[in-house]
């Protein structure tokens, strides 16, 4: 046994012998071919993974590289959800904080996410987003993946100090206040708000069925120009209930600005990304 693998077991408790892990390209485990699994049990999958005490690897390595596997192998499709710490822990003979550091690994890398009440689920694959001018919507069906709109809020009325400067309103125009959560594959991906002039507000049913651009599009309204700012935030009770993640988690933001091709403001926005879920890819050239 190896010094590493001998500081784990005193820190977290005997980590008493048992097989190999078939683990994770990357993580050091040792084996090949993906990890099985058993007939469920209360709803849980039960994985047939193996730790190798004689690896070079740390023992929570091993485990979340065989996890990990199961999960890119389809072993362990999204929405499964997998069993509990203390049963894994009894089971392949690891102690509970070993446990706990591997299944960690794999939420840090948001592949897992632990749920109050549910355990801990595999989550959809990452949405990855080129920052360029183009409709969450779009981007989602272009991904293969099936956006869904659910309409939160849909308010025309007096526009408020700040959309007055930013859509560069005329004396007397009203505006669409409009929330919306669009999920990808069944699950909330994005809290989206938006400020539209009245005289081209897409109805409460478009917005339902469609992206906004495309909507826009078929009024004739391209857009050409956009001036957009990306941030972070962490979620307070109302994102985390829309978004179904905990209070406090990681969320990704971007405000936006957007101009047609006459130089008029379409829209500006404020959208709340789960950041477990959910990354911008920007590429960089040397000017």
């Amino acid at each position: 046994m190896d010094s590493e693998n001998a500081a784990e077991g005193a820190a977290g408790g005997a980590d008493a012998p048992t097989g190999g892990v078939s683990g994770g390209a990357g993580n050091g485990a040792s084996g090949s071919g993906a990890p099985g699994s058993a007939a469920p049990e209360n709803g849980a999958i039960t994985l047939d993974l193996v730790i190798d005490r004689e690896a070079s690897a740390p023992l929570y390595l091993q485990l979340a590289g065989g996890i990990e596997e199961a999960i890119r192998s389809g072993v362990l499709p999204p929405g499964s959800r997998l069993e509990n710490e203390l049963a894994l822990s009894k089971r392949l003979k690891l102690s509970r904080p070993t446990v706990r550091q591997g299944i960690q690994e794999l939420v840090d890398k948001g592949m897992l996410v632990r749920k109050r009440g549910v355990g801990t689920q595999v989550v959809q694959a990452p949405v990855n987003r080129q920052v360029a001018l183009t409709s969450l919507y779009d981007d989602l069906r272009t991904a293969g993946k099936a956006p869904r709109t659910e309409v939160v809020e849909y308010r025309i009325g007096r526009p408020s100090p700040e959309a007055l400067d930013r859509l560069q309103l005329s004396p007397g125009e009203q505006v669409l206040d409009l929330i919306r959560v669009r999920y990808a594959d069944g699950e909330p991906l994005a809290v989206m708000r938006n400020t539209i002039p009245e005289r081209i507000a897409p109805s409460r049913e478009e917005l339902a069925a469609s992206g906004l651009y495309a909507c826009l599009r078929e009024r004739g309204i391209t857009t050409v120009l956009a001036h957009e700012r990306i941030g972070a935030t962490v979620a307070d009770e109302e994102h985390a209930e829309l978004l179904d993640e905990e209070l406090g988690a990681a969320l990704l933001t971007m405000e936006r600005k957007s101009f047609a091709n006459d130089g008029s403001v379409v829209e500006f926005g404020y959208h709340v990304y789960r950041a477990s879920r959910y990354s911008f890819e920007v590429t960089l050239v040397d000017s």
